[in-house]
């Protein structure tokens, strides 16, 4: 029986998918695996019997990465599941930004009580009038999972799309619209385009990514558009251009003091993938990543392990070691399966940065004696006796 703790409600057609040999509960100390999605997890004891955690969401800023992988918990997120949601409220946010409906709908609660709004309108309208986004020009900066698909959709609404993405994979690529014209400089999307959308994880590496530099080298009617993380831009400056003229708009979906209530600033509550559909695929994807390692000590979209897509096991047992990725490591378990007489019908070792996976599938059960000897070996953080 394996225990699943929810830090967060998670929706019930994703935990519908968990099978008889799956109960839920409430103590965290006791679960095998955690489902979440924005509870903070940083300063969270983690149990010895909790084998995963995953994140109802493609973020996992909430979750501590080192500590878990340090421990042999694996992390895991959905990416994709709620992409359609995100796409969809980009496009809406392109559309907020061009034209003031915003300010529109305002001027008609303020003047609610006026028997003569209809005619008012007329006159009113005006200032809120905008312009519109076909034939206007979209820079994507990341083209993973929604990347593509705000690329894609936009090209289908007239724009001209150019994307930048260093890492684009070859399955990202097949999915882009050939008409998306890819760029290796992102300047040329911050000076060339009227939109600009951000896509890429929140690191060390991008915070800020969208500075004073990048601001400068804009058009005076560009539009900053930021959904994925608010460190991603520099919003202090992004504020100050704002008050200049130097830019046309930022929306972003993540509120703070900076931007919050600011000329020029359109700020959603973090609605991005707050959809039902997206919920639910999110809970669903968890759920199976959860199922697929807790039984056959397959990983798949982990952020802190390597991938290694397996099958059910076939034969006698299968063992799992979670351990640094240092020389010698592979040697040392199948030694100690050697040491206890077992032959070892398949080894599969994938490593990830400084840590490691190894699935062993073996023609006998596997001893206590072989799971305490692997136990020892330095550098060993987890030992699982699948079956």
């Amino acid at each position: 029986m394996y225990r699943i703790h929810c830090l967060n409600p998670i929706s019930k057609v994703g935990l519908n998918h968990l099978p008889e040999n799956y109960s839920l509960t409430d103590s965290a100390a006791e679960a095998d695996g955690i489902l979440v999605r924005s509870a903070v997890m940083h300063d969270m004891e983690m149990p010895e019997s909790l084998l995963a955690v995953a994140r109802a969401g493609a973020g996992y800023n909430n979750i501590p990465l080192e500590k878990c992988a340090q421990k042999g918990i694996v992390v895991f997120n959905t990416p994709g599941a709620n992409a359609n949601g995100v796409k969809e409220i980009i496009i809406a946010a392109m559309l907020l930004a061009s034209r003031d409906i915003v300010g529109g709908i305002e001027w008609v609660k303020e003047n609610q009580s006026d028997p003569a709004i209809a005619k008012a309108t007329e006159k009113a309208k005006k200032a809120f009038a905008g312009t519109e986004i076909m034939g206007k020009t979209l820079g994507v900066i990341g083209l993973g999972a929604i990347g593509a698909m705000v690329a894609n959709v936009a090209e289908q609404l007239g724009m001209t799309v150019m994307g930048y993405d260093p890492f684009l994979s070859v399955d990202a690529a097949w999915k882009l619209s050939h008409s998306v014209k890819h760029v290796t400089d992102v300047n040329e999307i911050y000076s060339n385009c009227d939109f600009i959308t951000i896509h890429v994880p929140a690191m060390d590496s991008t915070k800020g990514m969208i500075g004073k530099e990048a601001i400068a080298l804009m058009k005076p009617n560009a539009v900053i558009l930021n959904f994925a993380r608010d460190v991603l831009c520099d919003e202090q400056a992004a504020v100050e251009a704002l008050a200049e003229g130097r830019i046309r708009r930022y929306v972003s979906d993540f509120p703070t003091p900076v931007t919050s209530g600011k000329p020029g600033c359109i700020v959603i509550p973090h609605l991005g993938a707050s959809t039902e559909e997206s919920e639910d695929n999110c809970a669903v994807m968890a759920v199976k990543e959860l199922q697929d390692y807790l039984e056959n000590g397959s990983i798949v979209n982990s952020v802190n392990y390597p991938r290694c897509e397996v099958g059910p096991c076939r034969t006698a047992s299968r063992v799992a070691v979670l351990h640094r990725n240092v020389a010698g490591m592979l040697t040392a378990i199948t030694t100690c399966a050697a040491d206890a007489g077992i032959n070892i019908a398949e080894v599969v070792n994938k490593s990830r940065d400084e840590v490691a996976y190894t699935l062993i599938d073996l023609d006998q059960k596997a001893t206590a004696q072989m799971v305490e000897s692997l136990n020892a070996i330095p550098g060993v953080f987890r030992v699982r006796v699948i079956q």
